[in-house]
């Protein structure tokens, strides 16, 4: 039976990722990604200063290196997994630290 959520140990691996990525590629405590799940989604959002703003939803398809992703859209308050006119699209490629390499590039 296919599980419904994100496995616990894939959500120990992302947090392990993400913690490495804002280290070594941001390198400032006031700015960093923040993972957050909810049933198959990851959210990766970023906080910058005491504020909160979402950059994609990676959606776990049972493979650790091959998330679907979707870039969070200001202007219409959705994430979208059809947009890929964006600056940084070509950084991603399944991974999680792709999708926030592209991130960077999407929302500087």
């Amino acid at each position: 039976m296919p599980r419904k959520g994100v496995p616990n140990e894939i959500q120990q691996q992302v947090e392990d990722i993400v913690k490495r990525f804002n280290e070594a590629e941001i390198k400032d405590p006031n700015r960093f990604y923040v993972p957050r799940y909810r049933g198959k989604f990851l959210y990766l959002d970023r906080r910058e200063y005491g504020q909160t703003s979402h950059v994609c939803r990676l959606e776990y398809t049972g493979n650790m290196n091959e998330w679907d992703f979707a870039i969070y859209k200001h202007s219409d308050g959705r994430y979208d997994d059809e947009e890929w006119f964006f600056p940084g699209d070509e950084y991603v490629d399944g991974t999680v630290e792709g999708a926030m390499r592209a991130g960077l590039e999407a929302y500087p």
